[in-house]
């Protein structure tokens, strides 16, 4: 496939200021795709945008990445129906850093070059900002996109000048990576799609130069409707102390047959042959959920590596009930200790003590309501007894969950 056509293949083009995409095939671009720090990790939306720079620096593009340390010190007003509260230095630096290390541990094997848009944002005047950027913007385009428009209005709450300058910010970094390193495209998210703009109309006033972007569009989950990768506990993180291996693992083992596809093409580098080969054999026996299984791999290998991806799978076998607890590896069993609530027991110990010791219960008087109502499972089996039993233990170890969802699912061990 050329550039244009595994983008498009793979579902990648939202919105672009290029008439005829197969201009992408013309030559080899120089580009750059911003990544926000407002958080201490990124999350799978930004791991969509990373396989995009993927696939243009396979056909030989070359690639500047940019981590917003000065404009996450603003906040993007984007797609928020109020101000973000604004974090201090500190914070936004830690943040990028962080951003940093997860982008080079994604991209590796990739040659990029990683610019932050502190470096020549910081020792900014007011007044050269005023004169070398905010001449060349006009007001009424600016008031009338979406996200201001909205803020603006009659039922919204308003807009800072801090806020409202973000797109200025966005558009100045566009003009400097032109100028400095001749970067002629900008990637994006279908949500940046304004601030994009700014960025080729500040060039096209001030340079009189033509650049272009394309946004990507966000990735959403087919099934509910709601953007992908959002969960009732918020955001599936890239970084293992805030999602961990298995929990990630699991969350793409649990995607719908609806989306799955898509997410192959998007979230894996496995090419058209291989994602129909997948699919095919999928669809014999969708219940064995073999698409489900190798985006799974496929996904936390490239996020959290071939060890941790192989101790998650290991790990999801056994509270799954597919492999035995008894026969797991010491390695195994390792890596469910820093994965999973544990606790240490004798053999007739109390049911109720170790919900709560082990927090699948908040109280002994929840602990009893679970039992009551059979919501605890010992080795997938549901149990209302008191006191555990030398026979639930097997190689001394036994699983205990509560309710149906293998995420309060505790590891319990025999007190040697």
């Amino acid at each position: 496939m050329t550039l244009s056509e595994e983008l498009q293949w793979r579902g990648m083009i939202n919105q672009t200021t290029l008439g005829d995409i197969t201009k992408l095939d013309q030559k080899n671009w120089t580009f750059y795709h911003g990544f926000d720090c407002s958080a201490d990790s990124q999350a799978i939306g930004n791991l969509a945008a990373m396989m995009m720079d993927k696939v243009f620096m396979r056909h030989g593009c070359t690639a500047y990445i940019l981590a917003g340390g000065a404009t996450s010190l603003i906040g993007d007003p984007g797609g928020k129906d109020s101000e973000r509260p604004l974090q201090d230095e500190a914070t936004i630096a830690h943040n990028a850093a962080q951003a940093e290390i997860q982008l080079k541990r994604i991209l590796q094997g990739y040659n990029f070059t990683l610019v932050n848009n502190l470096d020549w944002t910081k020792n900014l005047t007011v007044i050269a900002f005023l004169r070398d950027i905010g001449k060349y913007f006009s007001m009424t385009p600016l008031v009338q996109r979406d996200y201001v428009a909205k803020r603006l209005g009659a039922e919204g709450s308003g807009i800072s000048y801090t806020e409202f300058s973000y797109t200025l910010l966005q558009g100045m970094d566009y003009l400097h990576l032109f100028d400095t390193y001749g970067v002629t495209l900008q990637l994006g998210g279908a949500d940046q799609w304004g601030n994009c703009l700014s960025g080729v109309e500040l060039i096209r006033r001030s340079r009189d130069k033509e650049v272009h972007v394309i946004t990507q569009p966000l990735v959403m989950n087919r099934a509910t409707g709601k953007k992908f990768g959002k969960s009732e506990e918020g955001a599936v993180w890239l970084d293992a102390k805030k999602t961990s291996p298995t929990q990630f693992y699991q969350f793409w083992i649990n995607v719908d047959d609806e989306g799955v596809e898509d997410y192959l093409k998007v979230y894996t580098e496995l090419d058209k042959e291989s994602v129909d080969k997948v699919m095919a054999r999928h669809r014999t026996h969708p219940e064995k959920r073999h698409a489900q299984t190798v985006l799974a791999e496929r996904v936390t290998r490239i996020v959290h590596g071939e060890r941790e991806m192989t101790a998650a799978q290991q790990v999801t076998q056994i509270i799954t009930g597919a492999v035995s607890v008894a026969e797991a590896s010491e390695a195994t069993i390792i890596a469910m200790r820093r994965e999973l609530p544990t606790a240490k027991v004798d053999t007739s110990a109390s049911v109720v003590a170790i919900l709560v010791e082990s927090g699948l219960a908040g109280s002994n008087s929840e602990a009893r309501q679970l039992l009551a109502n059979k919501a605890v499972y010992i080795n997938g089996t549901p149990v209302t007894k008191l006191h555990l039993e030398s026979t639930d233990f097997q190689n001394s170890r036994l699983l205990l969950r509560k309710g149906k969802v293998l995420k309060n699912t505790a590891l319990i061990e025999l007190r040697k």
